[in-house]
């Protein structure tokens, strides 16, 4: 897993690379087909796994926020830390976790690409939200002639 910080393009890859990577070694990498789940589930067994652990087998979405207009998959989906649908990217994830160590182990990352069908949904039912008359806002202030309120009164303990 390569980690680096600043831009990341495929000119600042081969910078970060050893001895025997170039520009085109990472698309020559990228192109070939490997069994990642496969290859995660060997290192995990012969290098993390410990039989006396119990593991739980967890699935998770995450939403990654993008700016971008030409991204594969850049759609707008609903991340929970803003409480409302935003642009990017969505990757559901299969993972291992350990609960004495109490780390996780993903096995199988993937990429939620959404269908042409579940694009035309949500475009009606946003079409269809503005053609609903919208209500006028009212002034600012408090409304002429409302008055105060009488609240309910309270028990108070003894404390």
């Amino acid at each position: 897993m390569l980690v680096m910080t600043g831009r990341v393009t495929m000119l600042g890859l081969s910078r970060w690379t050893g001895t025997g990577g170039s520009y085109r070694t990472g698309p020559r990498f990228l192109a070939t087909v490997m069994p990642w789940a496969t290859l995660l589930w060997v290192c995990l067994r012969h290098h993390v796994y410990r039989p006396e652990d119990v593991y739980l087998r967890v699935g998770d979405e995450v939403v990654v926020t993008n700016a971008g207009t030409l991204t594969h998959g850049l759609e707008r989906f609903f991340a929970s830390l803003y409480g409302k649908p935003v642009p990017g990217l969505a990757f559901f994830t299969w993972s291992l976790v350990g609960t004495q160590a109490r780390r996780s182990f993903p096995l199988r990352v993937e990429q939620v690409v959404r269908r042409a069908a579940e694009k035309a949904a949500s475009k009606a039912k946003a079409a269809a939200k503005t053609l609903q008359p919208s209500t006028a806002k009212r002034p600012r202030g408090r409304p002429k002639g409302s008055k105060n309120q009488l609240k309910a009164a309270t028990s108070l303990t003894p404390e």
